[in-house]
């Protein structure tokens, strides 16, 4: 792609509402400059950019991309640049935004060379698309996994490009871009049949890559039932499932609406946990009756591997406690004491009733002493 770097003055050049990164926020297409300035900055660390303009200037060598969209001068690569450039020409978005405008401070030769910026114009976003796609999905300056799929569905729908073809252009495994794509789908399916609002949702921001990762586990595309399902199908999941679509994106990323807030915490080991209780009928019931995650995972696993996990986490609990002995009991709490003498109490009933079956599988004589002393 090769053309004619022009110097543009950054007043005259504008952001792109339809950048992944940006969109991911929901920011309306009428915010003002300030508004995704915010964003970039607060979010996407544009901080970093001043920092390194503020030390060797801007860099010639890295134009912006634009095009040119209903009179204006849109950037579609080097938004995060663009904003670094345009705080430093006017420090008074530092009082909007909220951050210290000492930032901002750079000496008169680097700030008059930033009255003009390399930029490169491209007839359209589709000219363009190979070598973005590769810089930030899978380059330098890699996007998170929500941008990459709502560039990767712009490329698709827009351009009629293959996922297969989009997975090699940018440097991918095939796979993967079939998977971001679905994602996407999915999620703009349920929004479509109104069972999902992105707005409703407890984080600020979604998490796109909760269900990205999500549909990689098998307990959860077949919740979906999109285990035979095409990845490149704009609306994958099924009307049977749709029920379970709405309870899913639930419990992925809560409900404001609902009052019910995401049972993801932490992607591992939730998900994983997720996953198990969608292949257990009773731990899924359970879980729509409130029941917390962990709870709903126990009733989804074998009682005996129950069994074992909660007996190893009740040991390593007391050897932690044990460790903190010395420091942490003074020996005036008798609340304490007490707590050490029901737990004393249970772990003695355990073991007795632990010995008396094992005892009866070995055909072994009943003796006063215990079989196992502790380890």
């Amino acid at each position: 792609m090769y053309k004619e770097i022009q110097e543009i003055n950054p007043n005259e050049l504008y952001f792109d509402i339809n950048n992944p990164r940006i969109s991911e926020f929901n920011i309306s297409t009428k915010a003002k400059e300030e508004e995704i300035i915010a964003i970039l900055w607060n979010v996407m660390g544009v901080e970093e950019i001043v920092l390194s303009i503020k030390a060797s200037g801007f860099f010639p060598n890295e134009p912006l991309i634009a095009l040119k969209e209903n009179g204006r001068n849109i950037v579609i690569e080097g938004n995060r640049r663009l904003a670094a450039v345009k705080c430093i020409l006017a420090p008074s978005f530092a009082d909007t935004i909220g951050f210290n405008k000492n930032l901002l401070s750079v000496s008169g030769e680097i700030k008059s060379q930033l009255n003009k910026l390399p930029v490169i114009f491209v007839d359209s976003r589709q000219e363009a698309w190979k070598f973005i796609g590769f810089k930030h999905i899978n380059g330098p300056a890699k996007w998170g996994s929500y941008a990459k799929a709502q560039y990767i569905s712009q490329i698709r729908n827009e351009f009629g490009i293959s996922l297969e073809e989009i997975a090699s252009q940018i440097g991918d495994t095939n796979k993967t871009v079939q998977k971001l794509y679905q994602g996407l789908k999915v999620i703009e399916q349920a929004e479509s049949l109104g069972r999902f609002d992105r707005r409703d949702i407890q984080a600020p921001r979604l998490y796109f890559s909760h269900l990205y990762t999500g549909l990689n586990y098998e307990g959860i595309r077949d919740y979906l039932s999109l285990k035979d399902i095409s990845p490149d199908k704009k609306n994958p999941v099924p009307e049977e499932s749709y029920e379970n679509l709405e309870y899913l994106l639930t419990w992925l990323y809560g409900s404001k609406r609902k009052e019910s807030p995401s049972l993801i915490q932490s992607q591992n080991p939730d998900l994983k946990y997720l996953d198990a209780v969608l292949k257990n009928k009773e731990a899924e019931l359970a879980i729509k009756d409130g029941i917390a995650l962990m709870q709903a995972y126990e009733i989804s696993q074998p009682k005996n591997k129950t069994f074992e996990q909660n007996l190893l986490e009740a040991k390593r609990a007391l050897q932690k406690a044990q460790s903190y002995l010395t420091e942490g009991f003074d020996g005036k709490d008798e609340n304490l004491l007490k707590h050490a003498a029901t737990i004393a109490q249970i772990a003695d009933d355990l073991y007795d009733s632990m010995e008396k079956k094992w005892k009866s599988l070995q055909g072994t004589v009943e003796s006063k002493k215990r079989l196992f002393g502790g380890e």
